[in-house]
């Protein structure tokens, strides 16, 4: 008899840098890329005050603290671990107790598009080892950039309705 895997919920984080501000998307789907969850954030435009005090240090703030971290807490399926293709993101770690981890390019010479760069941040190298564990064990196979696909997608799509609703 095979033995039971235990479920698990997965984060995508992505955040949009458009004219109108940075717009964040958070998917949570379980362990097979279905749906459980969906939430958008509105524009986050920074003022000129606020992009000079924050610095080199403005990015990470807003896609970590302002965005990401406000997605999570409103989001009500919990994932085991949140995956994005923000670096900026990474600082997200620093809010949550779960594992988030930056989804970089794979490796040159590495076409495997199952076995993508996986990069913590610093202070959580070990989240990087937890969740390629997982992978191995139960993601073969997963697609884990499709998932950002649907996000902007969606987030395309909400854009519009707005615009239709407000028209």
């Amino acid at each position: 008899m095979a033995a039971m895997t235990t479920a698990c919920n997965l984060g995508f984080l992505t955040i949009l840098q458009e004219s109108s501000g940075h717009l964040g998307g958070f998917l949570v789907t379980n362990q097979w890329g279905r749906p459980l969850e969906f939430r958008l954030s509105t524009a986050v435009q920074p003022n000129r005050v606020q992009q000079i005090l924050y610095g080199p240090t403005l990015a990470t703030y807003l896609c970590a603290e302002v965005i990401g971290k406000a997605l999570v807490d409103k989001t009500v399926a919990r994932p085991q671990f949140i995956l994005t293709d923000i670096e900026a993101a990474l600082e997200l770690r620093h809010h949550v107790p779960v594992p988030v981890v930056w989804l970089g390019e794979a490796s040159r010479g590495d076409e495997r598009p199952e076995s993508p760069r996986l990069t913590t941040h610093p202070h959580y190298l070990e989240d990087a080892d937890m969740v390629a564990e997982w992978l191995e064990r139960q993601g073969k196979g997963l697609d884990l950039a499709e998932p950002f696909i649907r996000i902007r997608d969606a987030l395309a799509e909400a854009r519009k309705m707005g615009a239709t609703n407000r028209g």
